[in-house]
């Protein structure tokens, strides 16, 4: 492999750029990001997040700022606003590569670490995908690499680079952006003080100020939020959204499971390579302790998986931020695997034939995970819109205002205002109490609300229409 770094680099964009636009907002993020981005450029308010013209305050605006740039360039579409996740993805993967090459590891480590970081299924679909999951993984890969590469050699790159990555981490999701490489660095300092019997205090210190300098974009941001909106909003964002979450005091957010949750989940969290992160955890145990690069991105696994497992609030996409480590130890196991094959290039079995034939297997390997995900983008995601698309949907509504009815939205999931925001390119009016709903079918003949239930409206309520996205139905009803 003469060129690995280009290869990865094109087998990252064909990754994660193939067939990109070719389907439209699917799952309830997608649609509630979107539409959020959306209502930020039709705003022009950078400051403040809205959906349905309600404060949005979950999380800090870094992929709402992306996603409404990417509008205002491209236009509002939905591979524009997947931009920022595919790129956030595609560097993630070129900054592995060049900081494991950093740490002295050869290229075709490095190379293995990337690709199988690029073609774990839950990485892929995510970065292809609208959403801030992928910008916390690229700031905390970021911040933790140039970490370990900063205890070793202290220069200004990787300080700069530290502090670039706790600053997306922490623009992109909060206080969790700064817990998933902080807990990660506490816990690798632990073990470094308790193996050499010594506290270094410089070790300590360092990420430490390199953090504080890396929070200042949020600190403007939430100086501006606070300008703007009050001390609510402020504590809206760090405190009910973030520390409520974990505990679970903020009952509103959901996504709450039982603490088991990751566990049931680690069969399917590192496909399609689980198993070389699984058997080289185990292989590498005893090595740990001389070994500090393995001994890293083992706590990088370890310290979060903890973590989100202690949270109340649980979601697969949260393992997102370990999938680097994931695939580092995947790739040093692989290369333990193909120095045994090696081994037994001599031997007239099956083994032998294969050992001789390592690398084309292994080729073979990649060209079939990598051609079933494009063949997944190009058909699979495409027909899934007959099921999970607003579009039909929102079509509908805009055909209805183009023959001169209002429509208004009952009570409605964040999913169908954020589809319908980012679909129309306008905020379509909104009604809380069923009092509403009746005075605005009232008020003229032609008017028509859009509801969803598991049963059918009663009268006084006629449906005239009924439109299904996934499981839900949508009901546009009149009187």
């Amino acid at each position: 492999m003469s060129r690995p770094a280009p290869l990865l680099f094109l087998l990252g964009c064909l990754l994660f750029f193939f067939a990109f636009g070719n389907h439209q907002l699917q799952g309830s993020t997608e649609a509630r990001v979107a539409g959020i981005a959306m209502e930020m450029y039709l705003d022009d308010d950078w400051v403040t997040p809205r959906l349905f013209g309600e404060s949005f305050l979950e999380k800090p605006p870094l992929s709402l700022w992306l996603d409404s740039g990417a509008i205002r360039v491209f236009g509002g579409t939905p591979w524009a606003v997947r931009l920022a996740s595919a790129f956030a993805g595609l560097f993630s993967v070129m900054v592995l590569y060049a900081m494991l090459r950093r740490f002295g590891r050869p290229k075709t480590i490095a190379w293995t670490a990337g690709i199988l970081l690029a073609t774990m299924a839950s990485y892929w679909s995510n970065v292809r995908g609208v959403g801030e999951d992928a910008l916390l993984a690229l700031g905390v890969t970021m911040a933790l690499l140039a970490f370990f590469q900063g205890q070793r050699h202290a220069t200004m790159g990787n300080a700069l680079l530290f502090a670039a990555g706790i600053a997306i981490a922490t623009l992109s999701k909060g206080v969790l952006g700064l817990a998933m490489p902080g807990v990660v660095i506490l816990a690798f300092l632990l073990a470094e003080s308790l193996m050499d019997k010594r506290l270094k205090v410089a070790a300590w210190l360092r990420p430490g100020l390199l953090t504080l300098l890396g929070l200042i974009p949020l600190l403007i941001w939430l100086a501006a939020l606070y300008q703007r909106d009050g001390a609510h909003a402020v504590s809206e964002v760090l405190l009910t959204n973030s520390v409520g979450r974990f505990s679970g005091s903020f009952v509103e957010a959901g996504h709450y499971e039982p603490f088991y949750y990751y566990l049931a989940k680690l069969p399917q969290a590192f496909l399609p390579w689980n198993i070389l992160v699984y058997l080289g955890l185990w292989h590498f145990r005893k090595s740990l302790m001389a070994n500090r690069y393995l001994l890293f991105f083992t706590l990088w696994i370890l310290a979060q998986f903890v973590v989100l497992t202690l949270a109340s609030s649980k979601r697969t996409v949260y393992l997102m931020s370990m999938t680097p480590a994931a695939a580092v130890i995947a790739a040093e196991y692989a290369h333990v695997l193909l120095q045994r094959l090696k081994a037994r290039e001599g031997a007239s079995s099956l083994i032998g034939r294969i050992a001789r034939h390592r690398q084309g297997v292994v080729a073979g390997l990649l060209t079939v995970v990598i051609a079933s995900y494009l063949a997944t983008a190009q058909w699979a995601m495409p027909r899934a819109d007959v099921e999970l698309s607003f579009l039909p949907l929102t079509e509908h509504i805009q055909t209805l205002q183009a023959n001169g009815q209002q429509v208004a939205l009952f009570q409605a999931n964040e999913r169908l205002g954020g589809a319908t925001v980012f679909y129309t390119q306008r905020v379509i009016k909104g009604l809380d109490t069923e009092a509403q709903l009746h005075e605005f079918l009232r008020a003229s003949p032609g008017n028509v609300a859009v509801m969803s239930g598991e049963s059918e409206p009663a009268a006084p309520l006629k449906v005239l229409k009924i439109m299904m996205v996934g499981r839900q139905a949508y009901y546009f009803v009149g009187e």
